[in-house]
């Protein structure tokens, strides 16, 4: 089982000084907290399309016709083609590797995910998207991909976390190869958190797990792993959180007494409204679980979706 986390990454975010002025945008979360968990594939756009450190700095323009990459104070200098080329080429590299997942430098004209400036004869619109972490998504579409500074947000970094550790689950539990049986047992073990994040995206998923003898195995391989982690980067609401708990709650009936059931509802119902974080509940259903073990909850990966010390549920 290869327990290496293979995570693509902004070399500038990884601390390489690699940016137009010799600089770097290094990431304290990303090289303290995830480095003892993630094997980091650090990639620079510009320089592996053939760009100096130091070096001009560069843009987005738009001219009806497309999106170009060029040099802020001569824009006569294009180079769109050789970074839209270097990027094809990188992503159909990274696909071979099983990446699951990718941390982008926020606002760059080349790795942002998400309103990056686009200048045009008049103004400015932060509505682009750099133009390798765009050719990352169209390759990669079930890759769940997050910005550096995005990941100061609790929920949203629990999110991203969850979701790389999903994928990487997903993997080591096809080995090395594929199987329906092997799909429909994880499908099995991800009941609870896909109806976490997104309660309808889980109704699919069933159906499509139902009617697996009607696909070739690789196209189900695929639209399962696509359908899964465009579920997951739903982020699992309060409201949806809750309904979980109490269908694990209903698993205890038989078991606990009036006291416990009580004390129970009234966990849940605390963060429910917010008084509690996620992990009181979930520490008190773990308690139970472990004195009436129950074997379909026990694999439910709800329960554990990343290493208790990255400390992600606390926040939420």
């Amino acid at each position: 089982m290869d327990q290496t986390i293979k995570i693509g990454i902004s070399s500038c975010v990884l601390g390489e000084r690699v940016r137009f002025d010799s600089g770097h945008k290094i990431s304290k979360f990303v090289t303290k907290e995830l480095a003892p968990y993630f094997d980091f594939v650090p990639v620079c756009p510009e320089v592996g399309s053939g760009m100096p450190v130091p070096r001009p700095t560069i843009r987005l323009v738009s001219d009806q016709e497309r999106i170009a990459l060029v040099e802020t104070k001569d824009p006569t200098q294009d180079h769109t083609d050789k970074v839209l080329d270097y990027s094809k080429s990188k992503v159909a590299e990274l696909e071979q590797q099983q990446l699951c997942g990718y941390i982008v430098c926020a606002k760059s004209p080349t790795c942002g995910m998400e309103r990056v400036k686009v200048y045009n004869k008049n103004n400015a619109e932060s509505i682009g998207v750099g133009l390798y972490t765009n050719e990352l998504m169209k390759g990669m579409p079930w890759l769940p991909v997050e910005e550096d500074g995005r990941l100061n947000d609790p929920v949203l970094k629990e999110n991203f976390i969850t979701r790389i550790f999903s994928l990487h689950d997903f993997y080591n539990s096809m080995g090395d190869e594929p199987t329906r049986g092997k799909i429909v047992a994880f499908h099995s073990r991800y009941k609870l958190t896909l109806m976490a994040h997104h309660p309808a995206s889980y109704k699919e998923l069933g159906k499509l797990v139902a009617n697996i003898k009607e696909y070739e195995l690789d196209e189900f391989y695929r639209l399962y792993r696509e359908g899964l982690m465009n579920a997951m980067s739903h982020r699992a609401s309060r409201k949806n959180n809750t309904n979980v708990l109490m269908h694990i709650q209903g698993y205890f009936k038989r078991n606990l007494d009036k006291n416990q059931k009580q004390e129970l509802r009234q966990v849940i119902d605390d963060y429910r409204v917010g008084l509690l974080p996620l992990l009181a509940p979930l520490t008190l259903l773990k308690h139970y679980l472990s004195a009436h073990p129950d074997e379909y909850l026990a694999e439910q990966a709800f329960l554990q979706p990343h290493p208790q010390e990255l400390r992600l549920r606390y926040g939420l």
